[in-house]
Formats: structure tokens, C-alpha cells, sequence
């Protein structure tokens, strides 16, 4: 083997000593419970389907109808050719779905969310701006608010005493607060009325991934804003479209001028090929879905599951963390034990992710457990019981 793959071989090595390495199972199954991995059943608590949409007759056969209208591909991006009617008609939708939060709504489509973060942090940042991001912000926002050519300031997890003291010294004529509303590995959610606060007083940007809350926060789904009732022209709010609509893609929601600055300026809209029209056409029935009598039950429904679980689960050594929201953590703490435990709920037939660094801070990693409507109560509280027997199974290491 030659000297570049060695180099590769040793980082490989490296992680294998650390428990770090990652490794993909194959589902052969739909997005559901009941599972099947690599040719195993399994109950699985692993998915972001929140609201169990991602198998729901109505969608699936919206999509269907979606491939058969517009075909398998959209042929060109959004500025060429690939603006179909579908995409035009789901972000009218999503920009109304989201008009009690925002001023002149207007929505903007994305092939995932991940890169509508990029391009939201890489067209309102530049040379003349600073980011404040905070501490626990997903990947995307890191890898954006690089990306933006800006001055970054890092402020500690949900310290508004800390933000606001980087507002005040700053001296950036472009401000911007950019934070997750439900935090992905910690299943807490970020003080945004607070935030919003900091934002007028300073006149800053406050550009919120709510890829956790859409669908699931508020009484009609509408996410953290409705969460918490705000309303401001100078709000930002991305909400991903694969998790609790349970399609794909994201959409960015903003004051007219905010989307029309995105199309002219964000790269990883402007060179990307749009994404299927089909899956366009199927979010509109998700969105329908979201917002009516169903959506409601099924909110509900994920939320009595929660307290459920929270009021159920008495362990010893590992540590329930505080969350109201789907994502449940149990944090085990070293990397090797974490996976142990993954591994004794596999065989029990149970499939719970362990996460170890560099997602989540050294000794802290955790057992992340995420509910989904589609679950039964006994399927939560099987769970209980496997994570007992896990925990006494399991010894530290």
C-alpha cells in the first residue's frame, strides 16, 4: 500500500482505538418501527420521522402521482429550467404556513438542509460581518458560518449574558445570531424570545435551523417560532422537510427581501440542480397533513410518548438528560461503554444510536433515543426495560 493510503490507514486505525469509528447498516425495510438492518429485525428509535409520515399512504401516493406529472428528475437548477410548478406551488404554501411569524413571507426551497444553511450564512455573511453562533450549532451552521467570510464569535451554550456582551463590543456593520432551536444531540431547545430580544436591541440577524421543531413545536405544527410566538422582520428561519414531514429537502422562510437577496446571491441554490418535482409535489400533501386535524393527534400522541418515557425510565449510573422535546439522550459518558450498550439493545432488538465525539463533547457520549407518533406505548416502554437490562449489563470503561 503506498505512503497517501497508509496516512488514510493510520487515521482509520486511530479512530478503531477510540471507538470512534462510524458504520452504515443497510434498512430494508420503509422508515417505520419496525425495521429490518442488515437483514435483522429491530425496533428502532433512530429516526427523525417524528410525526410518522415518511411511509403515510396520502404522501406516498402523492409522490406517486408527483413521478407520473413531472417525471423522475427536474433536468436543470431553479434558475434555469428546473423551477417547476410544484416547487413554486410548496413554497407558496410553506411561506403562508409560516406568515403569523414572519413579515412579507416568502419561501425558498432547498434539495437539503444542510445547504440551505450554507446558503443562508454565505449570502447574508461577508467580509463586513460577524457571526455569533452558539456553542452546540450542527455541523451545517459551523461548516456556513466558515464558509461566509465573516469574523465568528462562539458563544457558550444558551449564555445570554455572554451573546450580549459580543453585541455590544461589536463593531461589524453586518450582525448575525445564528443558533439550532432544538439542539440535535441534547434535546433542549434554544431561548428564542430572548434571543429575538438581543436581536432588536442590536440590530442583528437572528437565523434559527429549526430542522427539530418544524412539524412537531406549536399547536399547528408551525415549529419554534409558534412555539414561542414570535414575530420579526428580522428573523431567518430554515425548517428541514425529511424529519417531521417525512419527504425531503428544506425550505428557507424570511421577509420577501431576504429570499429574493437568497436567490440572487446564495451559491448552493443558484448552481445546484432542483430537486425532483415529484418530491415537490408530495410535500404539499405533508404540509396539509401537518397543519390539520391529523397533525394535531399525532403531535399529541409524540407527546404523550415523551412524558412517558421520562416519568418511566429510573436508571442508576447513566443520566436521562432534560428534554421535553422527541430527542431523548441518555448519556453514558466513555465512547467504549456507549457502544456496549448499543450493541446489548441490538441484540435485544433494539435499535438506539450511540453518539460518541466529535459529535458531542468528550465524555459525554450517549444513547440518543428519538420517538416517533408511529410508535405504540408499548413500544416505549419495552424500551424502558431494555435500557435497564443495558445499563446493568453494561460496566463503564
Amino acid at each position: 500500500m503506498n505512503e497517501l493510503l497508509n496516512r488514510l490507514q493510520a487515521g482509520l486505525d486511530a479512530l478503531d482505538a477510540q471507538s470512534l469509528r462510524r458504520r452504515r447498516r443497510t434498512v430494508h425495510t420503509r422508515c417505520a418501527p419496525d425495521t429490518d438492518a442488515d437483514g435483522q429485525p429491530l425496533l428502532a428509535f433512530c429516526s427523525n420521522d417524528y410525526l410518522g409520515l415518511a411511509s403515510h399512504p396520502a404522501i406516498v401516493a402523492a409522490l406517486q402521482e408527483g413521478a407520473a406529472r413531472y417525471g423522475a428528475g427536474s433536468g436543470a437548477s431553479h434558475l434555469i429550467s428546473g423551477h417547476s410548478l410544484a416547487h413554486a406551488k410548496v413554497e407558496d404554501e410553506l411561506a403562508a404556513f409560516m406568515a403569523p411569524h414572519l413579515e412579507a413571507p416568502r419561501a425558498l426551497l432547498f434539495s437539503t438542509g444542510y445547504m440551505a444553511n450554507l446558503a443562508v450564512l454565505s449570502a447574508l455573511g461577508g467580509k463586513d460581518a460577524e457571526l455569533f453562533s452558539e456553542e452546540l450549532n450542527h455541523a451545517s451552521l459551523i461548516d456556513g458560518a466558515r464558509l461566509s467570510r465573516s469574523q465568528v464569535s462562539v458563544y457558550p451554550h444558551g449564555d445570554l449574558d455572554a451573546l450580549e456582551g459580543l453585541l455590544r463590543a461589536s463593531r461589524a456593520q453586518n450582525r448575525i445570531v445564528v443558533t439550532d432551536s432544538v439542539f440535535s444531540m441534547d434535546g433542549d431547545i434554544a431561548p428564542l424570545p430572548q434571543l429575538l430580544a438581543l436581536c432588536e436591541r442590536h440590530g442583528a440577524w437572528l437565523v434559527v435551523d429549526d430542522a427539530h421543531g418544524f412539524g412537531v413545536l406549536g399547536a399547528q405544527g408551525r415549529g419554534a417560532l409558534e412555539h414561542f410566538k414570535l414575530r420579526s422582520p428580522q428573523l431567518v428561519y430554515m425548517g428541514t422537510l425529511g424529519k417531521a414531514a417525512g419527504v425531503s429537502g428544506a425550505f428557507v422562510a424570511a421577509h420577501d427581501t431576504v429570499i429574493e437577496w437568497l436567490v440572487q446571491r446564495a451559491r448552493p441554490y443558484i448552481y445546484t440542480t432542483a430537486s425532483p418535482p415529484a418530491l415537490a409535489h408530495a410535500l404539499s400533501a405533508s404540509l396539509a397533513l401537518i397543519a390539520g386535524e391529523e397533525g394535531a393527534m399525532r403531535r399529541a400522541r409524540l407527546n404523550l410518548l415523551v412524558a412517558g418515557f421520562r416519568a418511566a425510565l429510573r436508571l442508576k449510573r447513566w443520566q436521562l438528560m432534560p428534554s421535553d422535546t422527541a430527542i431523548q439522550p441518555v448519556c453514558i459518558g466513555a465512547s467504549g461503554t456507549a457502544l456496549a450498550a448499543g450493541a446489548a439493545l441490538q441484540r435485544g432488538g433494539y435499535w438506539v444510536p450511540a453518539i460518541r465525539p466529535p459529535t458531542v463533547p468528550r465524555n459525554t457520549a450517549r444513547l440518543r433515543v428519538t420517538f416517533s407518533a408511529a410508535h405504540a406505548p408499548e413500544d416505549m416502554q419495552r424500551l424502558v426495560n431494555a435500557l435497564r437490562l443495558a445499563e446493568e449489563e453494561c460496566d463503564d470503561n
